[in-house]
């Protein structure tokens, strides 16, 4: 017995060397950490259990008989973040260079087939060369399996992905179906064809980082959610993400214990919004003074910068929110905005998370460039998902509320439950100048008659009782009281259950 015992730990040390200490000291050297050392920062010390060690590739050609190495370049099992069950997998670049083989594959599909299973989030360690060629159309089959598997898995948990070494070919397409992915600057990438074939076919040059790199595609691409200095600060922030989460569908979004009061005032927030209305101001910091203890955790922030969306707690629930930027555009929607918030609007209600919503919005971006890049159909997303959505909708219209951008961004309209505005809240067509340059069409020649009836529509209009008359707003409330309004109405829609018609699945405008 002993000697089998014996046998045994040799045998899980030498699946825990992965590719040998002269690949280990190249991935530490490249700023890098292993598959290991990665799972031993994401998971709560002592948590994991690990499946699959000793599995081995079956290929037998180009040598490959010759080269097996125990685990075949990807470590997989399960632990906890913060006590709550997650399932992982992390690609050993030492290995083949994370490179995914048949088994590979099947060992990811194990833990996915057991997340959905069981009802708990993966987190993918993305570190990999691609499909191993020598296996051939045996690695792209192992690629297929697991792309299928993620699409099963949407929307029955989380799934985040973790881009942290290159990312090339099949390897972008699973992360790029998963919920969530995070970057490592200046050691991840992620492109489907690599600078030398870029080259090759297109006669372009460009370097790994302007192709792929972690502020290509959290700025421009917005393939990526967020991006961050080295591998332990993106694996703690990872951590924290998990806390804002339901582990499931199945599931309501985790409740923490918070000393902040729910029925706290913010008087500072009264002199927020500037008398001056194209004066703009700082919309996070109404979001950071209205959530507990200023805890917000931002999605896609380099990206789309008109419109801010991330997690964050009301009375130690987690919240969607969803607000305008003022600071930039305005505040406008365009292409880039409709499609983020409408993706993060979707999570939202997929998880049963309450979806927060500040408004600020002049309207929609216009201009050549957004037409012919099909904002009507872009900005249809968003009106799409916020009318689909069936999760508690709280709604405050801080300043401006203009035209089809007021009916999209969460209005009772399309079904959102509770809608407050502040007094400095203007509900209308558009502006007042813009409005009146069109009805006294004939004035325009009269600077002084226009300034008059700019004025009387400003007066009219330019506020939120018209829309209260109407029962569009539930309520003109004081600023100061804003934490306090939507927490009560959080706790008055907590029992909230709303169904949609009976269909397959719905035809979103993508």
């Amino acid at each position: 017995m002993k000697d089998i015992l014996v046998k045994l730990e040799r045998k899980r040390e030498e699946a825990r060397a992965g590719g040998g200490e002269k690949r280990i000291e190249t991935q530490h050297r490249r700023g890098k950490l292993t598959a290991r050392e990665r799972l031993e920062v994401l998971l709560d010390e002592g948590s994991f259990e690990e499946y699959d060690m000793f599995v081995e590739h079956r290929a037998t050609e180009f040598g490959m008989a010759d080269q097996k190495v125990p685990g075949d370049g990807v470590v997989t099992g399960w632990g906890t973040v913060n006590g709550r069950k997650v399932f992982v997998f992390s690609q050993d670049f030492t290995v083949f260079g994370g490179s995914l083989s048949e088994t590979h594959a099947k060992k990811i599909c194990k833990v996915m087939d057991m997340a959905v299973q069981v009802g708990a989030p993966v987190i993918g360690l993305n570190d990999s060369g691609g499909a191993r060629i020598q296996e051939g159309v045996d690695s792209l089959g192992g690629y297929a399996d697991v792309f299928l598997k993620n699409v099963l898995a949407s929307g029955c948990v989380p799934q985040i992905s973790v881009i942290m070494g290159p990312c090339a070919g099949g390897a972008v397409y699973s992360p790029a179906m998963t919920d969530f992915i995070f970057m490592v600057r200046d050691t991840s990438y992620m492109f489907v064809t690599g600078p030398d074939v870029v080259k090759t076919v297109t006669g372009e040059v460009v370097t790994q980082e302007e192709l792929g790199g972690a502020s290509t595609h959290t700025v421009k691409s917005s393939v990526a959610d967020g991006a961050y200095d080295n591998d332990v600060v993106c694996l703690k922030e990872i951590r924290r993400l998990i806390d804002f989460l339901p582990l499931s569908a199945r599931e309501k979004p985790p409740r923490w214990p918070t000393f902040d009061d729910p029925l706290r005032i913010d008087k500072s927030l009264d002199t927020l919004v500037p008398d001056n209305p194209n004066k703009p101001y700082d919309m996070r910091e109404l979001i950071l003074k209205v959530v507990d203890e200023g805890d917000f955790f931002e999605i896609q922030e380099a990206h789309a910068k008109n419109i801010i969306t991330g997690f964050a707690r009301i009375e130690g629930s987690t919240v969607g929110i969803v607000a305008n930027q003022p600071m930039v555009l305005a505040g406008c929607l365009d292409i880039a905005a409709s499609r983020k918030a409408a993706r993060f609007v979707r999570f939202c209600d997929c998880f049963s998370i309450p979806i927060v919503t500040f408004v600020d919005v002049p309207g929609f971006l216009p201009g050549t460039a957004q037409e012919y890049g099909g904002l009507i159909k872009q900005g249809a997303k968003l009106l799409f998902a916020f009318a689909e959505a069936t999760v508690p909708k709280v709604t405050v219209i801080t300043r401006k509320a203009y035209g089809g951008a007021y009916d999209v961004m969460s209005s009772k309209h399309i079904r959102a439950d509770v809608n407050y505005a502040w007094p400095t809240a203007q509900i209308a067509v558009m502006g007042a100048k813009g409005a009146v340059e069109i009805i006294f069409r004939q004035d325009i020649g009269d600077p002084e008659k226009i300034a008059r009836r700019t004025e009387e529509y400003e007066a009219r209009f330019a506020n939120p009782f018209i829309a209260a008359q109407r029962g569009f707003i539930d309520e003109v409330i004081m600023p100061h009281s804003t934490r306090k309004r939507i927490a009560r109405a959080l706790e008055m829609l907590s029992t909230k259950r709303q169904e949609l018609p009976p269909k397959k699945h719905d035809n979103i405008p993508l």
